[in-house]
């Protein structure tokens, strides 16, 4: 399990960097029980392999103007390899789709896109996504409200799991 390769203190860095980003090297030391020095050499070696991948604001879409949430589930003419990463390069470049996962089953790919109002979204529906190269179905759910939105994983249910393999 990945989870094993790294010990309790890289552990309870990382649980409560995902929990506050922005608190200081010597706030998360505190909370982790070292020092300072090495906590921030052990931020860096968490970033470096790639445990971290960045650090970013958590914005509220609707206060800034994007009032509609939708998922479309895409499903492509072919999944030949070649084309598969051709709809997730031309997914990056669409400003409107902000997550893009490749699933199995029915659906190739799910979708998750906010726009400014509806109109907004079925301009880039009918006129992009649509129109896009392979794609051959998409349907659409309008998200009706978010009951949870929680980043990162749930490292109480990691730390349960490595305690009963120990």
């Amino acid at each position: 399990m990945a989870g094993t390769r790294l010990d309790p203190i890289d552990r309870k860095i990382l649980a409560e960097l995902q929990a506050d980003g922005r608190m200081t090297n010597v706030e998360l030391a505190k909370r982790v029980g070292i020092s300072a020095p090495p906590c921030l050499r052990r931020v860096r070696a968490l970033e470096e392999q790639g445990y971290i991948r960045g650090y970013h604001a958590d914005v509220d879409a609707r206060e800034l103007g994007f009032e509609v949430q939708v998922f479309a589930m895409v499903g492509l003419s072919s999944q030949a390899e070649f084309d598969l990463s051709a709809f997730e390069d031309r997914c990056r470049a669409w400003p409107l789709v902000r997550e893009c996962h490749m699933l199995n089953g029915e659906v190739d790919f799910m979708l998750k896109c906010v726009a400014p109002d509806l109109s907004s979204f079925q301009s880039f529906l009918t006129g992009e996504l649509l129109t896009a190269s392979n794609v051959a179905s998409v349907k659409t759910s309008l998200v009706i409200r978010n009951a949870k939105d929680d980043p990162g994983v749930p490292f109480d249910v990691l730390e349960e799991r490595l305690s009963i393999k120990a």
